[in-house]
């Protein structure tokens, strides 16, 4: 058979855009995902326990994109989880965000807003150039907070020191002046009710698409025939590593079962100066899961298996450059998501590009 469009990848991107295709322009879509299942790293499953838990860590949905929010609501209902993160330090389990509890029960304090906010004024350095990770905390809540709770969390995460990584890495982490704990500010947030595994298999449910796991995409690329070509997977591999690998962080997780309702106070609770693993992941707190019995995920960060972030440092993006160019000589490929344009997307901003790159197709 002949395929209008071969997709590399069932994730957000490869999905959505398998979806767009064969649903509005009526396209025969090849969809090929290497590993066993589709939905990239938000796959879910029930476990033995009956839980439903996030293979690959935390995954919780939130967009300010009124187009994104309404395309996903197509496929699913989503609950009204708001995300709360909790970090343990000194003994003590505080609010990430750093909000105006957390710097109260750390300092011993009792500040109210404006006493909080000149606190801070107090201990950030206003003058700081901003040349990496580091100095963008420091610059808003000074030396001792990024002491405690965000410098040995990074170099557990990424590997490496914040003052050698990107700016735009801690760019991500809000400070709030109120007692607000909710992690994200985006207007819509959530999860699916049943699940990310079961909203992929609603936007796939097609008669143009074919879906093949277990296959990896040069294979396809090679029995199979077809026009156009879009590729979400890691870029350096497309085009065989001429310019060397590109560095990816990765993931590994413990599941563990308890016999009781909940392990912990919050989904996601970090330990960024105590235990190798940098937090515990309990998904029931996000699905709003109902059963006797929870699953905590302990997740320990590493170089090798699934790339799951690229490296925000300098000397990877300039591999990268290198690869982009290769890319924008070829016609009627599109490369779209976090390993193929090498950036930290969030699911919406995936899900995103994925609709801006149907505009254009759509358009041609």
């Amino acid at each position: 058979m002949n395929y209008d469009y071969l997709i590399a990848g069932a994730g957000f991107a490869g999905c959505v855009l398998a979806e767009r295709l064969a649903s509005i322009l009526n396209k025969k879509v090849l969809l090929v995902e290497r590993r066993d299942h589709i939905a990239g790293n938000a796959y879910d499953y029930y476990d033995d326990n009956g839980v439903l838990i996030h293979k690959y860590g935390a995954h919780i949905f939130h967009t300010n994109h009124e187009d994104v929010w309404q395309y996903v609501n197509k496929f699913s209902q989503w609950n009204n989880y708001k995300h709360k993160v909790l970090v343990s330090v000194d003994g003590k389990l505080v609010t990430i965000p750093i909000n105006l509890n957390t710097v109260n029960t750390l300092l011993n304090k009792r500040f109210n807003e404006a006493q909080l906010i000149e606190y801070f004024n107090s201990v950030r350095s206003v003058d700081l150039e901003i040349k990496n990770s580091r100095d963008v905390i420091v610059s808003q809540v000074g030396e001792y907070l990024y002491e405690l709770i965000f410098k040995n969390y990074t170099f557990k995460h990424w590997g490496v020191y914040p003052e050698d990584l990107m700016p735009e890495v801690t760019r991500r982490i809000p400070v709030r002046f109120n007692d607000n704990e909710v992690y994200f500010s985006d207007i819509h947030q959530g999860l699916p009710v049943e699940g990310y595994t079961k909203l992929f298999k609603r936007m796939l449910e097609n008669k143009n698409i074919t879906i093949l796991v277990n296959t990896d995409f040069k294979d396809a690329e090679r029995i199979f025939k077809f026009k156009h070509l879009i590729f979400t997977g890691a870029i350096d591999y497309f085009f065989d590593y001429i310019h060397g690998r590109l560095p990816y962080r990765s993931l590994r997780f413990e599941f563990e079962r308890h016999n009781r309702q909940y392990f912990q106070e919050a989904a996601v609770v970090n330990y960024p100066n105590d235990h190798v693993f940098t937090r515990i992941i309990e998904a029931k707190h996000m699905t709003q899961q109902v059963c006797p019995v929870t699953t905590i995920a302990r997740e320990y960060p590493t170089n090798e298996g699934e790339p799951f972030y690229p490296m925000p440092m300098t000397y990877a993006h300039d591999i990268y450059r290198k690869y982009e160019l290769e890319a924008m000589k070829l016609n009627g490929v599109y490369f779209v998501g976090r390993l193929a344009e090498y950036r930290y997307y969030d699911m919406d901003m995936v899900i995103k590009r994925a609709l801006d790159v149907f505009k254009v197709i759509a358009g041609a």
